[in-house]
């Protein structure tokens, strides 16, 4: 997690640092953290009139998200051993640099199926009562429970 963490420091969305590594065997496969694509603020919309407040927040943003910067990472560096592996995911504080913030409860869903579909086993978040680790299968379901309870 402190490796995830340290990676989110790169982060350069304006909303939120945070930061992803994928481990097998130990060792860091991919790694990734939140921007605009290319690492270009000119690709930045958040902020503008593109913005589409109908969509779930996750998606709202311009941003790519950590989670898929680091499987692209991991594709593109170890295609052989992104099977099994473990994805880790941190947040932290804007204001207090390197600092972990605390995840929710899984949401994602775009991250979730894609996880899914590329075999990566498990999701680590680290939460309110400690780092909870989730079969990727479980993270994808319980992503789409959260869904279901806010729209109520």
């Amino acid at each position: 997690m402190k490796e995830a963490a340290k990676v989110a420091e790169n982060a350069l969305c304006i909303k939120a640092k945070c930061g992803t590594v994928i481990v097998k065997g130990g060792e860091i496969i991919g790694s990734g953290y939140n921007a605009p694509p290319l690492d270009d603020v000119k690709n930045a919309t958040c902020l503008d009139e593109y913005q589409v407040f109908d969509k779930p927040h996750f998606d709202r943003t311009c941003c790519m998200h950590a989670e898929w910067r680091a499987i692209i990472d991991a594709l593109r560096n170890n295609p052989n051993k992104i099977t099994g592996s473990k994805l880790y995911f941190s947040r932290t504080d804007k204001e207090k640099k390197g600092e972990i913030k605390k995840s929710g409860q899984p949401y994602c869903t775009v991250c979730s199926r894609l996880a899914l579909d590329i075999g990566i086993s498990h999701f680590l978040l680290w939460q309110e009562d400690g780092i909870a680790e989730y079969a990727t299968d479980e993270y994808n379901k319980l992503s789409y429970e959260y869904h279901k309870t806010i729209q109520k």
